[in-house]
């Protein structure tokens, strides 16, 4: 069988590493460098407390791989389970956190809700207006620079072919059978093919008809400076304010690699994204109500990367409508990376044997049908 994944990506990346753990050897095809777009720019969050709960079953499937990664890839990706936490500073965000609480447990997610004075006894460098905090103990982070190539380099040594700097510029059906890959070096031949070419994955589905609602944002990220390490687990907040939305964690080297807030517009010709310093500015009294240790800390640098984003905020992934033996995975929208692998094993099931264990209805690229 031969199968072409078309985006070196985590999703892509992770499809080509248990295609070939089932024995199928994929061939795949990236535009620049693996990992180089969307995955690198991530934040590296692993949680699953905030999501879209038509999500969690994909994440939970996505979860445990991440605890089985160093062993499946013989790398340290750099996970750690050090649980993520989010804060709430108003009554709509408590009533947000107690809702999402009640609604996620019977789909397999327990918080842990923490009141005022529990909260200062658990987190001592919390904002002193916080008024409570939902926990998720297993959830963590890992090294976006690391995973993707590290999935690359384990799916090789099962015999996938990686193949980088090799654009792709569409997908069509072949009149004898089959699916022929249009690329800069020419067009090659597959039986199936994975569409999981993160922003520019609309693009390719628009030419087999099925156009989809997505725009390309560049999210805002920075790193400070070093500083004792304190702070254990992953942090957000709660809120109904986009602009109040932003994250951060101190890895184990004492850096603080915050993120969040708006985002930056991203032209996919050539597909270079950009930090607005004001962003960055907007960023800071935010952090500062998170940690207000972080006021001080002097920024080092700032990057960003090319996102897809869909109109409801989930990704597409499943079977093409209109084009036997396609199959997407793209649009994850700003939160992928904990699905990453989650992802990549569910599209390698489904590609290998035609369905999947895991929920993945709600994602199908019909759903813009209309």
């Amino acid at each position: 069988m031969r199968v072409v994944i078309v985006g070196g990506g985590l999703m892509g990346a992770a499809a080509a590493f248990f295609l070939a753990r089932r024995g199928i050897r994929p061939t795949l095809l990236e535009r620049h460098r693996i990992g180089q777009a969307a995955t690198n720019a991530s934040f590296g969050n692993i949680r699953r407390q905030g999501r879209h709960l038509a999500q969690m079953p994909l994440a939970h499937r996505s979860r445990a791989l991440w605890g089985e990664v160093a062993d499946l890839l013989g790398e340290d990706v750099e996970f750690r389970a050090t649980g993520h936490v989010r804060f709430a500073f108003d009554a709509d965000a408590l009533a947000d956190m107690e809702a999402f609480a009640r609604d996620a447990e019977p789909l397999g997610l327990t918080l842990e809700i923490c009141g005022r004075n529990e909260l200062r006894s658990r987190f001592p460098w919390a904002g002193p207006t916080a008024i409570a905090a939902s926990v998720s103990p297993e959830d963590g982070s890992a090294n976006p620079r690391l995973v993707a190539p590290a999935f690359a380099r384990a799916a090789a040594r099962l015999g996938a072919q990686i193949v980088e700097d090799m654009p792709v510029a569409a997908i069509a059906a072949r009149s004898a059978g089959g699916l022929s890959v249009e690329t800069a070096a020419g067009p090659i031949e597959a039986d199936l093919v994975l569409n999981a070419a993160g922003a520019w994955g609309a693009r390719l589905a628009e030419g087999v008809g099925e156009p989809v609602p997505l725009e390309a944002n560049g999210p805002q990220m920075g790193v400070t400076e070093p500083l004792p390490h304190r702070i254990l687990p992953v942090v957000g907040l709660w809120s109904r304010i986009k602009a109040e939305g932003v994250y951060f964690r101190q890895v184990e080297r004492g850096n603080i690699v915050f993120g969040g807030g708006h985002r930056e517009p991203v032209a996919l010709d050539p597909g270079h994204a950009r930090v607005d310093p004001a962003n960055t500015l907007n960023q800071l009294p935010q952090l500062e109500r998170l940690c207000p240790a972080i006021a001080r800390v002097g920024i080092i640098r700032t990057w960003s990367g090319c996102e897809g984003y869909l109109r409801d905020m989930l990704p597409v992934m499943g079977a093409s409508r209109t084009t036997p033996g396609l199959f997407h995975a793209f649009g994850f929208c700003g939160h992928g990376f904990q699905l990453g692998p989650g992802v990549g094993d569910v599209m390698a099931e489904l590609i290998a044997t035609g369905d999947t264990s895991t929920p993945i209805a709600p994602f199908a690229i019909d759903r813009f049908a209309a």
